[in-house]
C-alpha cells in the first residue's frame, strides 16, 4: 500500500487500496463503520475497538448515539492513526433512503476530517457487511460521493481502503 496521493493537473485523485483498517498507518485517520452506541460490536467496529483497545470505547460512548449518516470523531489510541472517524452507515432495505444516508457517512466523515486539518482518511465499505448493501451499489455511491467531496477539502487527500477479504 502507497501512502502518498498522486495529483494530475494539480487536482488530487482518489487511491483505492485493499488492506486491513487497523494496519493503515500514514493516513491520519481511519473510519470506523459503527453502530449508532459507538460500541466494538463485530465487523469493522469490532477490529478497530479490538485494535485501538478499551480507551476507544470509553471514549466513544461520550458521543453515541449517532444517527445514520452522522459521523463522529475520537482519538485511535493503540491504532497506528491519529483519529477514528465514527460513521453509521444505513441498514440496507431499513434506513431510507438509504443511498443519501450512506453518502452522507462518506460526505460527513470527509467534512470532519477537513475540519480538523487532516490530511489523510481510510475508509472501509461502510454498511457492506452485517448492514447489507450490496457491494456494487455501495462502492457506487462512495466513490461518487467522495468525487463530488474532494474538490471542497481544503486539507484532506482522501484515498480509500477495501478491507481485505
Amino acid at each position: 500500500m502507497k501512502g502518498n496521493t498522486r495529483a494530475r493537473g494539480g487536482k488530487p485523485e482518489l487511491e483505492l487500496v485493499r488492506g486491513n483498517i487497523t494496519r493503515q498507518d500514514g493516513f491520519d485517520a481511519v473510519v470506523n463503520a459503527a453502530n449508532a452506541e459507538l460500541l466494538p460490536g463485530g465487523g469493522v467496529a469490532g477490529a478497530i475497538h479490538r485494535a485501538a483497545g478499551p480507551a476507544l470505547a470509553a471514549e466513544s460512548a461520550q458521543h453515541a448515539p449517532i444517527r445514520p449518516g452522522q459521523a463522529v470523531m475520537t482519538g485511535a489510541f493503540d491504532l497506528p492513526n491519529r483519529h477514528v472517524i465514527h460513521c453509521l452507515g444505513p441498514v440496507y432495505g431499513i434506513d431510507n433512503p438509504a443511498d443519501e444516508l450512506l453518502a452522507a457517512c462518506y460526505r460527513n466523515a470527509l467534512e470532519l476530517a477537513d475540519m480538523h486539518r487532516l490530511e489523510s482518511v481510510a475508509f472501509p465499505a461502510i454498511s457492506t457487511g452485517a448492514f447489507g448493501y450490496p457491494m456494487k451499489d455501495a462502492a457506487e455511491i462512495a466513490l461518487r460521493t467522495v468525487r463530488e467531496v474532494m474538490p471542497s477539502l481544503s486539507t484532506v487527500r482522501p484515498r480509500a481502503v477495501h478491507p481485505a477479504r
